[in-house]
């Protein structure tokens, strides 16, 4: 038996060393922490208060004292000081640290950085500070300076802005003097280097000069809080006839623009609250819903929306509704994303406004609750808005068809297969279509996906054979996402790797060379599935199995502890899921031992996790069969394949029902 090799190297950004992470976490009271922001109660040995993370209106929030942990039970929110921290705050895990550090007076010791490290995160940081004092400075000039007050503050009137929007947005005015930022900055000490790094300024032949001279400022900060970059709007009066109303900052090592979304710091909370995110396209859009009172809103401001700003509004929700105006920039701009967002997993409304408004119009002429009437009472699903805008009124076959098969393509990215067996039935419906034939054109396209991805691997191994990608086993299966029984056997794995995977369960297994080796939960089920290949479907999983793996052995490493204080909340959260139900937050409750044992447990779990995975074959395989028709020759293989994927199933069946202890 070879032990397959799993190198996880895990990089900590916040260069906090070890010792003092366990010193934070030693220090730490949960009950102390999630006082600062909800009222608890005591009850019992636990406390219990109203739920921040949804309108609860008794409480349903319990904290535990004992196990450190809290949990919503209406909700399911919940996790350790870290977990409800991060998710609270909207914070990245060495802010909460941070966080925790100065609420108990621990001085944070750092890592040893290299002379390379040291400058990248010295010019990184002297990048930052003067993003911050420029705001400082394009605010005071918007309140204080002649100019500021009679053009940039009467710009924002026009507008309806509010001076509370304007503080809570940090906005301001840069003076009309293409040197005046410039030369503020120097006699402040400020390098000229990072004024040009960060785009502040402009540097040609001529000399230095400031970007947004001239124009109101909307400052863009990131998740954290930080000023990664600007936006400058030339005034009304300037911009007849010319094209670019708007300048922002061109990407540095601190902004990149398909990386971060306008007003993400100030809707973080409300959108976690509300379980919803609207997508609006410019500055001017949030601010006024934010004045509105529609606080879970932004933009991504005249860029494309990318992989990467879904990636982090999912760690918000995963309820997305595009709202645009009705014109035709506003129907192609919802219609370019949308196939990104379902791959990722995102549920998605679109609302197009009534000709002649958008959000920043519409917003002012309606009280709050208006509006949100108005979104709830016609925002409509995708599949509603791309039949509206692609099929509706043609009456060519050929184009309708066409129409048609490109929501089919939309639906066939969706990673949930429910999910997508839903929409096809609807589509099924409101086209007059069978549902077969809908489903036999999204097999195809996701064969295809498949097979792309496949030449694609090959061609990118040929290019580089070092760094290609393997290929996703499931999909070369035919799992290209797992049903739920196949789920729910995989989470009962997961859970084991969680709560024991680093207990040993096969003593003296003796190796191909002869030694022999001690192998723990999570060891056995990462040999076991990689003898196949195989992999779970959650990404999540398969980090939390190669993790435990690579600490396996480690002195003092409890798979529990560990990945419950995991910096990634996803992992976190999750594992604080998986271990809750042993740590109910009643005195009386008591866990139970798993029957047979732990060993038995986990080796029933991957032989039935195998066994899904045949019986699935068995009925793909019984589906290409119905589509064969008279290729007697594709017939004679998969009938072959069949026969041999029953002797397999039978073969786990039986082992499944016999005594697996040996």
């Amino acid at each position: 038996m070879q032990i397959f090799h799993l190198l996880f190297v895990f990089l900590q950004s916040n260069m906090i060393d070890r010792a003092t992470i366990d010193k934070i976490m030693d220090a730490t009271n949960i009950v102390d922490v999630v006082g600062e922001f909800v009222t608890l109660r005591k009850a019992g040995v636990n406390y219990k208060g109203l739920c921040p993370f949804h309108d609860d209106k008794t409480p349903s929030f319990m904290v535990s004292p004992s196990k450190q942990i809290c949990k919503c039970f209406a909700c399911g929110e919940g996790g350790t000081a870290i977990n409800f921290l991060m998710k609270h705050e909207q914070i990245t895990y060495p802010e909460a640290l941070r966080w925790l550090a100065k609420k108990y007076n621990i001085e944070i010791q750092e890592k040893e950085l290299t002379d390379e490290e040291k400058k990248e995160q010295s010019d990184r940081e002297s990048m930052f500070i003067v993003n911050e004092w420029a705001l400082g400075y394009f605010r005071d000039i918007l309140k204080n300076d002649p100019d500021g007050i009679a053009i940039g503050k009467q710009y924002f009137r026009s507008r309806g802005v509010r001076d509370d929007i304007i503080e809570k947005f940090n906005l301001g005015f840069a003076l009309p003097k293409r040197d005046a930022l410039a030369t503020a900055a120097k006699a402040k000490g400020y390098q000229e280097e990072f004024l040009v790094k960060t785009g502040l300024c402009i540097r040609n032949e001529k000399g230095v000069y400031d970007r947004y001279a001239g124009r109101v400022i909307f400052p863009w900060l990131n998740v954290s809080g930080r000023v990664v970059a600007f936006g400058g709007r030339l005034l009304d009066a300037r911009t007849k006839g010319v094209q670019q109303k708007y300048v922002n900052s061109p990407d540095s090592e601190i902004y990149h623009k398909e990386r971060e979304l306008y007003g993400l710091y100030q809707a973080k909370k409300a959108i976690a609250k509300e379980d919803r995110v609207y997508m609006v396209e410019g500055y001017t859009d949030v601010i006024a819903m934010h004045q509105c009172g529609v606080e879970n809103v932004v933009a991504n401001s005249g860029t494309a929306l990318s992989v990467y700003q879904i990636r982090l509004l999912r760690r918000f929700t995963q309820n997305i509704t595009l709202l645009y105006d009705g014109d035709e920039a506003g129907i192609h701009a919802a219609m370019r994303g949308t196939d990104m967002l379902l791959a990722e997993g995102m549920n998605i409304k679109v609302l197009l406004l009534p000709d002649g408004d958008d959000p920043d119009s519409f917003s002012r002429k309606h009280t709050v609750q208006e509006f949100l009437d108005y979104i709830e009472a016609n925002q409509t699903d995708f599949i509603s808005f791309k039949t509206k805008v692609t099929v509706e009124n043609v009456t060519d076959p050929v184009k309708r068809s066409e129409a048609i098969g490109g929501i089919v393509k939309s639906i066939s990215v969706i990673p949930d297969a429910i999910l997508r067996s839903t929409y096809l039935s609807e589509l099924s419906q409101r086209m007059g279509i069978k549902e077969q034939t809908l489903l036999n054109s999204m097999n195809g396209m996701i064969r295809k996906d498949i097979e792309e991805k496949e030449k694609e691997r090959e061609r990118e191994k040929e290019r580089n054979p070092q760094t290609a990608p393997e290929a996703d086993p499931f999909q070369t299966i035919g799992l290209h996402t797992a049903d739920e029984q196949t789920k729910a056997v995989e989470q009962m794995l997961i859970k084991s790797v969680v709560r024991d995977g680093e207990k040993v369960i096969y003593d003296h297994v003796e190796t191909d060379d002869g030694s022999s080796i001690s192998l723990t939960v999570a060891q056995y089920i990462a040999y076991d599935l990689g003898q196949d290949g195989l992999t779970f479907h959650d990404e999540r999983y398969n980090q939390i199995l190669q993790e435990a793996v690579a600490h396996s052995g480690e002195e003092g490493f409890k798979a529990e502890t560990y990945f419950m204080q995991h910096p990634d909340i996803s992992i976190s959260s999750l594992a604080a899921d998986l271990a809750i139900d042993r740590h109910q937050l009643g005195k009386n409750f008591q866990p139970k031992e798993r029957e047979g044992g732990l060993r038995q447990h986990v080796l029933h779990l991957v032989l039935d996790l195998r066994l899904d995975i045949i019986e699935k074959r068995l009925k793909d395989i019984q589906q290409q069969l119905r589509q064969a028709g008279s290729d007697m020759e594709r017939v004679k293989e998969l009938l072959e394949e069949y026969k041999d994927t029953q002797q397999l199933r039978d073969a786990l069946a039986k082992q499944l029902g016999n005594d697996l202890v040996r």
